[in-house]
């Protein structure tokens, strides 16, 4: 009897001990499989369009459509603080984490919103009849006054200065994004500015007609000899680089944003928005235009899969 007992014993504290190595396995295995599968840092280019158009791609060559969940024109987005932000007509904002799913966000405006930035730990998104939003992670908004009814298309941020440009040559800053200056008189144009960027100690704004305007503190500008007439609604930095792009194909190079060189494109199209990452130039347009370069000299088209327009691309690390 008390053989048998032993016996009994045995066998419940081996199955015991079997069941809990099991448990212990399958909860290790779990734990690795959610971390193999958390890729929110990989690189990824997203470029937005009419239609409530987004296309990713990790490389630049190989592009997804992905699902906004509006149809409304998007025109412009950004990347920080781990969330994706691309806003549109009738003050459409929508976030991300991934690319993939996006959710639509309360902006507070049905002002078309015409591009958005992240710079010095804020989201700032601007658009017509000067609107100017800003956020801290993407998801609430609060609106600033611009002091301007004006149409504004480019905003970015450096050397302590908030920049945003737009319909007339108009040209505000400010040091906080809350209180603005007008430095429209500066600029010494009257052409529409669609983009600005802080890059290698310069800001550079990019316009109609060739527009090309450079400064350093945001105040003073220098108006830069193009060789174009073309409108350039888009611009970039990257591998020591500067780059503008705009229609009938127009690429345009420069190492100090003085000196301009034209490049061939290879594409008639017009070119809306241009920004480089993983050692890669990317620029996009109209009829589904893509066009990638890995020193803004030499251009090559990828296929992007629609026939939409494209607004902006940009960049995420």
């Amino acid at each position: 009897m008390n053989k048998v007992l032993y016996i009994i014993l045995i066998s419940l504290f081996s199955f015991t001990f079997i069941s809990c190595s099991e448990d212990k396995e399958e909860s290790t295995t779990d734990t690795t499989t959610t971390t193999t599968t958390t890729t929110t840092s990989s690189p990824l280019f997203v470029a937005v369009g009419d239609n409530g158009t987004i296309l990713t791609s990790s490389d630049g060559t190989t592009w997804t459509s992905r699902s906004s969940g509006t149809t409304e024109k998007l025109r412009g987005g950004a990347y920080g603080n781990s969330t994706l932000v691309v806003v549109g007509l009738s003050g459409t904002i929508l976030t991300s984490s991934d690319g993939t799913t996006w959710t639509s966000r309360t902006s507070g405006t049905s002002n078309l919103l015409g591009n958005v930035t992240y710079k010095n730990s804020t989201f700032m998104a601007v658009g017509n009849s000067g609107t100017i939003l800003t956020s801290s992670d993407g998801t609430g908004w609060t609106s600033r006054t611009s002091g301007t009814t004006k149409n504004l298309w480019g905003v970015t941020y450096g050397n302590s200065t908030w920049v945003t440009n737009g319909d007339n040559g108009s040209i505000f800053t400010s040091s906080d994004g809350t209180t603005w200056d007008n430095r429209t008189s500066a600029s010494g144009t009257t052409e529409e500015l669609n983009e600005v960027i802080y890059e290698n100690s310069t800001f550079v704004a990019f316009g109609y007609s060739g527009t090309i305007l450079t400064s350093l503190d945001g105040t003073t500008w220098d108006n830069r000899t193009s060789g174009t007439s073309n409108n350039l609604p888009g611009g970039t930095y990257g591998n020591s680089t500067f780059v503008a792009v705009g229609a009938s194909g127009t690429i345009l190079t420069s190492s100090d944003a003085t000196t301009w060189t034209s490049r061939t494109s290879g594409t008639s199209n017009k070119l809306r928005g241009v920004t480089y990452g993983n050692s890669t130039f990317v620029a996009v347009g109209v009829s589904g235009t893509i066009l990638t370069s890995s020193d803004a000299t030499t251009w090559t088209s990828r296929t992007s899969g629609t026939s939409l327009k494209f607004r902006r691309v940009f960049y995420k690390e």
